[in-house]
């Protein structure tokens, strides 16, 4: 039996109501707990996030050097500009700002409440070839 169950990322924000119907809408997510400090939201593919009060957070500053990224949360998809579209239409915003020609693998952002996260491409199942 395992010692550990699998866990929750908990990230903390002065509205934690607000904070998840973002994610809820972003990851097509239903609320699973609430409590007056703090929400929980589980993804159809069981992805757990919470969101916890704390009426002194203030924003990570990335991606200024001074005050580095300490985590963020990789979020998979298969459409980059629909995910941005979807990003932005919640109140999301783009954090990393690339060179227009061409396609790219990820791209950054934050939640309304500033934490940072990143889209990706979905990673090719395809037999290598050659």
């Amino acid at each position: 039996m395992a010692l550990v169950k699998a866990g929750v990322v908990v990230l903390d924000c002065a509205e934690p109501e607000k904070l998840a119907v973002f994610y809820k809408e972003l990851l097509t997510a239903e609320e699973t707990d609430a409590t007056a400090n703090r929400v929980e939201i589980r993804g159809a593919d069981g992805f757990r996030l919470a969101f916890r009060r704390d009426v002194n957070a203030t924003p990570p500053s990335w991606p200024r050097p001074e005050n580095s990224l300490q985590a963020h949360i990789d979020f998979v998809v298969e459409d980059l500009d629909e995910a941005e579209r979807k990003v932005v239409e919640l109140g999301g915003r783009p954090l990393e700002t690339k060179d227009a020609a061409g396609p790219f693998e990820e791209r950054g952002y934050s939640d309304p409440a500033g934490h940072s996260f990143t889209v990706r491409l979905v990673t090719p199942t395809a037999p290598k070839q050659g």
